[in-house]
């Protein structure tokens, strides 16, 4: 199964997808959160054909939900609804700054958060 894994934020949206056994996560591109998003995404998923969608759960350190979760939520429930797929939620703490520290300050590093909440999916429940 092929994923496509979402860091979702208020400006630029990462994406990551997964290799066709669902088992290793690559980052993939970084677009503007514009009217154009839901659009975009149907691009990718049909380009590389998904089959499921992981989005990061953003919390803050008292586990609670962040502002931008209710907009997170919108959009997942959005996604269902126009690419009739699933779409999980993984949590996701700090992963832009992860990303930040492994490759530095980039116009790639949304899609290595991506990365990273995708492939932290992918090893729990390829186990």
């Amino acid at each position: 199964m092929k994923y496509l894994g979402i860091d979702f934020g208020s400006k630029k949206v990462g994406f990551a997808v997964s290799d066709d056994t669902g088992k290793m996560a690559f980052p993939h591109s970084v677009i503007l959160n514009s009217g154009k998003l839901l659009e975009e995404v149907q691009k990718i998923v049909d380009k590389e054909k998904v089959e499921a969608i992981v989005i990061g759960e953003s919390k803050n350190f008292k586990g609670e939900p962040n502002k931008i979760m209710l907009a997170i939520e919108n959009f997942k429930k959005e996604l269902e609804e126009r690419l009739k797929i699933k779409v999980w939620f993984e949590p996701e703490f700090m992963t832009s700054q992860q990303a930040k520290h492994i490759q530095g300050e980039t116009g790639l590093h949304d899609a290595s958060a991506a990365t990273i909440i995708l492939q932290s999916y992918l090893d729990k429940n390829n186990m």
